[in-house]
């Protein structure tokens, strides 16, 4: 059984990649438009391109991860090679050079390609730790749970904090529009460094696990493994839910909320701001996360994977009947970010658990593993997801007729009705229809809780006794 400082160190890693990624999905379509200065179009186009790249890039990363060898592990030691390139290029990609249009485009390219490129240099290998830090599925959801708690923690420190951030080194320090943004990521970046180190230093690998296939092998098996291609299916919708809602609030409270609306909480009259409804969103996960492990527990995974799913698009639905003219529509918006986060959070660690799973299902079909080139389609999922709905969102705004602003100094913009109604099912019924999708897809995933029981009882003998299994012997889940 892992000791709880294990648990909370390897929580501290996802905190650290978090802070990065909800930063990315939630604020940086609208840096991008609003401050650094390119159009919807261009901006759609480098979400895309870039974390296509980057998707691709997750594979090539867990194979040589699975087959790096260390007196740290396997997976552990990226977190201390990498942490700090994976600072510094955060502070690059929210650096406004003051260029023409096609080179700031260019530097716009360049610096989100790096960051990518290096978050899946220290993502991959972390997530993939999952695999060898227990053999007990349980515990796995237990460590995913501890992973996904912090992440959502890290989350809600650098969403809530990062329009007052921006508007400190903006206002009391006289920078910039795009100084205080640049100067708000090298908050979070000093942060995410620490946080690796942390990581590192609190974990340890208690498996020995073998990659014994060739790489075309492994390959493979991966293809004609059932259970990752549904599971991946269903990762991307979840992802997809989150990026479209994620990528679109900033714009909704710009355009639709407006800048100064308050809600009042009994005496209190609070200012009702991007930052504040993603930051209790991030809380509310924690929450969620928390509810995960009893769930699954009581239902399963596949059945609560299914009926969050469900949740999820009737909540979504609710949304667009709501009015931000009242003080009630308001609070009734705060309370489903509310319900639908928790409902997300507790799906966060069950996608990961369920890829530990399909891990050990790997394993025993194969009797090689592959556990990093397993992890690394998780994280594939999710940044596909991203590149999607990023993308997705501004192309969508554009052909609706958004008015972007690439002169920061512009203010009084009023957007045309049909980039409002967009803005609207951006919000709710597109997200609805993912989440039907991914319901869907889960309803077909074989790896139920008394198959992967029975594949852990073999696993643990052919770990033992390391002896062919005739290929007749092995029963596929149904």
């Amino acid at each position: 059984m892992a000791s709880i400082s294990e648990k909370i160190g390897y929580g501290f890693g996802d905190m650290a990649s978090s802070m990065f990624w909800k930063v990315f999905s939630y604020y940086l379509p609208f840096f991008y438009a609003n401050v650094f200065g390119i159009s919807l179009i261009d901006t759609g186009v480098l979400l895309l391109v870039t974390r296509i790249w980057d998707a691709v890039s997750d594979p090539m990363m867990g194979i040589v991860a699975d087959r790096t060898k260390t007196r740290w592990g396997k997976y552990r030691p990226y977190l201390l090679w990498v942490a700090a390139p994976f600072s510094i290029c955060g502070i690059l990609l929210f650096t406004t050079p003051d260029w023409a249009y096609g080179a700031k485009l260019v530097w716009a390219y360049v610096t989100y390609i790096l960051m990518m490129t290096v978050y899946t240099g220290i993502n991959v290998p972390y997530g993939a730790m999952l695999g060898v830090m227990t053999d007990n599925s349980q515990e796995k959801t237990v460590f995913s749970s501890f992973r996904m708690f912090f992440a959502y923690g890290g989350s809600f420190i650098a969403l809530f904090a990062w329009d007052p951030l921006c508007k400190l080194f903006s206002g009391s320090f006289g920078m910039s529009l795009q100084s205080s943004w640049q100067f708000a990521m090298i908050v979070i970046a000093v942060c995410c460094f620490v946080l690796f180190l942390l990581c590192f230093y609190f974990t340890r690998e208690q498996l020995t696990t073998v990659s014994s296939a060739s790489l075309g092998n492994d390959l493979k098996a991966l293809v004609t493994n059932k259970p990752w291609w549904l599971l991946n299916g269903a990762s991307l919708c979840f992802n997809l839910f989150n990026t479209v809602r994620g990528a679109t609030v900033a714009f909704f409270f710009a355009d639709i909320i407006g800048g100064e609306q308050h809600i009042a909480i009994f005496s209190l009259s609070i200012l009702f701001y991007s930052g504040l409804f993603l930051g209790v969103g991030e809380v509310a996960n924690m929450v969620g996360v928390a509810l995960a492990v009893p769930i699954t527990k009581k239902f399963g995974k596949k059945p609560t994977f299914i009926l969050v799913d469900a949740l999820l698009i009737v909540f979504s639905v609710i949304f667009f009947m709501l009015s931000p003219e009242s003080n009630g529509g308001l609070l009734l918006m705060l309370l489903l970010q509310v319900v639908i986060s928790v409902l997300t959070g507790v799906m966060s660690p069950l996608v990961w658990s369920m890829y530990a799973d399909v891990s050990d299902y790997s394993e025993l079909k194969t009797r090689s593993a592959s556990t990093g080139l397993i992890f690394s389609s998780a994280s594939m999922a999710q940044k596909f997801g991203g590149a999607i709905g990023g993308a997705a969102v501004m192309w969508l705004l554009s052909a609706c007729g958004y008015v972007e602003n690439t002169d920061p100094s512009a203010v009084g913009i009023v957007q045309p009705q049909s980039a409002i109604t967009c803005l609207w099912m951006l919000m709710t019924f597109i997200p609805a229809g993912v989440a039907l999708l991914s319901m869907l897809i889960v309803w077909l995933y074989p790896l139920g809780t008394d198959e992967m029981n029975d594949i852990i009882s073999r696993l643990r003998q052919q770990r033992q006794q390391p002896v062919e299994i005739p290929a007749d012997e092995f029963v596929e889940p149904v």
